[in-house]
């Protein structure tokens, strides 16, 4: 399984520093993850929905740390590399042939040197 495109937006609350969106093999797409700030640095939270007895419920997650870990490392490079462009908003793929880096029109970035 590869990560074939990450994005991110950009939020500055106290804890929540952003969403992403993940593509999976250019063919399934995870939305509604979260970056947060926590004591220890920042970690992404899976999407959930609330239960009627208030517990939260991943909506889908990882089923390993091996995974869990790249799909961490994989949104927190991403929100790293948006930080610096501070364009607010950063669209990565898999790498494509002959293409460094492409702009669209709406302004988003296309990286795919990660």
């Amino acid at each position: 399984m590869e990560i074939t495109e990450v994005r991110v937006t950009l939020r500055n609350e106290e804890k929540l520093r952003g969403f992403a969106n993940i593509t999976l093999d250019n063919q399934i797409v995870i939305r509604g993850l979260k970056i947060i700030a926590g004591t220890n640095g920042y970690f992404v939270s899976m999407p959930s929905r609330k239960r009627p007895d208030g517990s939260h419920q991943d909506i889908a997650h990882p089923v390993n740390s091996e995974t869990r870990k790249m799909v961490e490392d994989k949104v927190l490079c991403a929100y790293e590399e948006l930080l610096k462009t501070s364009s607010g908003r950063m669209k990565e793929k898999a790498p494509a042939p002959n293409d460094a880096e492409a702009t669209d029109k709406t302004g988003t970035t296309d990286s795919t040197e990660m």
